[in-house]
């Protein structure tokens, strides 16, 4: 299994609106980009292949590569909540085909999701001069920025607005505390963690 690739950016789980409102600075737009950029931050530290969720928060879609049709008939997707997916491979020929939806169903289990290839399906031969003949493509996430549990989303602000008062890495002259386990509170029910 490659590294997947990510084929279109998500909306913003919070709103410039929201954010402003959660910082005090809904009365100037002084500040507009960097709260904007802040939250784009904040999502990315959470969100996708690299966040610490291990997860995708708003709908966006993802290509998961393969080097060949696996042993064992699943095709394991690296996030949970995935919908429309799509297998494709490349043949011998290295024409791109699409396998028909009725001989795979997309399950979940503990580790997440993936596609079970059924019974019916003969494994077609692949080009072997592609190191990602067969490529999976679905979308991932909670669905639309008002469906995102609103935990993620306070903790999404509450990172922004924390980065927002502290712009330095460092704060000299203050006793500096953590966000005391907040951050870590409001996610942990949707963190994904490794088996």
């Amino acid at each position: 299994m490659l590294r997947p690739v990510r084929t279109s950016a998500p909306a913003d789980a919070v709103s410039l609106d929201e954010i402003k409102r959660h910082a005090n600075a809904s009365d100037f737009t002084d500040d507009d980009t960097l709260l904007g950029v802040l939250v784009r931050a904040a999502t990315d530290h959470l969100d996708g292949w690299t966040g610490v969720l291990g997860r995708c928060i708003v709908s966006q879609d993802w290509r998961q590569d393969f080097g060949c049709w696996p042993a064992c008939r699943d095709l394991r997707l690296p996030f949970p909540d995935v919908a429309n997916v799509v297998v494709k491979y490349s043949d011998i020929d290295d024409a791109e085909q699409t396998v028909s939806n009725a001989l795979y169903e997309t399950l979940s289990d503990a580790r997440g999701a993936f596609v079970r290839l059924g019974d019916g399906f003969d494994a077609p031969a692949l080009n072997d001069q592609r190191s990602d003949p067969v490529r999976v493509s679905f979308a991932a996430g909670f669905g639309a920025p008002d469906a995102v549990p609103v935990a993620i989303k306070v903790a999404i602000m509450m990172l922004a607005v924390h980065w927002y008062a502290n712009r330095e890495a460092v704060v000299v002259g203050d006793t500096v505390a953590p966000l005391p386990m907040a951050v870590d509170a409001l996610i942990a029910p949707y963190r994904r963690v490794g088996i």
